[in-house]
């Protein structure tokens, strides 16, 4: 009994039940179970594009020949505009962060302040991504997709591989800026007769140039691509469009949940909910859950737009 009594007392001394795990409460222990979950999932996405990327290297699209627009600016900037997304992202969480220290400082009026600020950098990063989705889907310049489902594009000779637009081979002048004028596959194919120096090449880091008479027998069983969809993809292999729509497709539903939980904390912020408790944790806790989809996006911009 008195041994019985004794280990009892040690048990107790050792775990008295009333600690909390690495100082963090319930709360913060449950999110951060759940951001590892996730980050999994995003993990599993990431892996399988790099293995398929891998798979088709000589064919795979180049990031930076695909995303190539800017709003109101004519021209090619390669990945500007993807840039700028990403900045006004990692700048939201910076805003999060100043939320959270005004809030173990207990400054109402701070919290208030960068918490909004986090809510606009939301909506300016979806309102971004919902512009780059358009352009991509509606497609640039327009493709052939042979016989075998190859994507090939058009070219000059001499022009050492630089992609022609259709619109350009059918209507003999410069695509305009943020046009989508769509066309047929016997337009292209009538203005492909008539311009003897156009001949296909293929994307990626193949770039083979087909030579005229390639190019003439190809186009009997072409096919005119314009944009992506999940089953095919002017820029080249379906995959890259398919991988395109899930992984940003799956970050953006995250940045939009976040979007929502910040505003729903928000308003409790502007009622004096948090105020009335003494402390903002809960502020703390939708932080965490916005910096994970900031640090995501990191990684989504290097492995997809970098790389």
């Amino acid at each position: 009994m008195a041994n019985g009594a004794a280990l009892e007392q040690n048990t107790s001394a050792l775990w008295g039940g009333g600690r909390q795990p690495f100082g963090a409460s319930y709360g913060k222990m449950m999110m951060w179970f759940f951001l590892l979950s996730d980050a999994l999932t995003f993990s599993g996405f990431l892996t399988a594009m790099g293995l398929y990327r891998f798979k088709y290297e000589e064919t795979w699209p180049i990031a930076e020949n695909v995303f190539t627009h800017f709003p109101m600016l004519h021209g090619e900037h390669p990945l500007l505009f993807v840039a700028l997304m990403t900045f006004i992202l990692i700048l939201s969480s910076v805003t999060m962060v100043l939320a959270v220290n005004a809030g173990h400082k207990n400054n109402h009026k701070g919290v208030v302040l960068w918490m909004g600020l986090t809510i606009v950098g939301g909506f300016m990063f979806l309102g971004s991504q919902a512009w780059e989705w358009y352009h991509f889907i509606n497609g640039d310049k327009g493709a052939i997709q042979l016989e075998d489902n190859t994507i090939v594009y058009l070219t000059k000779a001499g022009s050492e591989g630089k992609i022609l637009s259709v619109y350009e081979l059918v209507t003999g002048v410069e695509k305009p800026h943020g046009d989508h004028t769509e066309f047929s596959t016997g337009d292209v194919v009538s203005a492909f007769g008539l311009n003897t120096d156009v001949t296909l090449r293929y994307p990626g880091k193949a770039e083979t140039t087909m030579t005229r008479e390639e190019a003439v027998k190809a186009f009997q069983t072409a096919k005119l691509i314009q944009g992506a969809s999940l089953r095919e993809n002017e820029y080249g292999n379906v995959l890259f469009a398919d991988f395109f729509f899930f992984v940003t497709g799956f970050h953006g539903t995250h940045v939009f949940s976040g979007v929502v939980l910040n505003i729903i904390i928000f308003i409790n912020v502007l009622m004096g909910t948090y105020k009335q408790r003494g402390h903002y944790e809960m502020v703390e806790k939708v932080g965490l859950y916005w910096h994970f989809v900031d640090l995501v996006w990191v990684f989504v911009f290097t492995f997809f737009y970098l790389v």
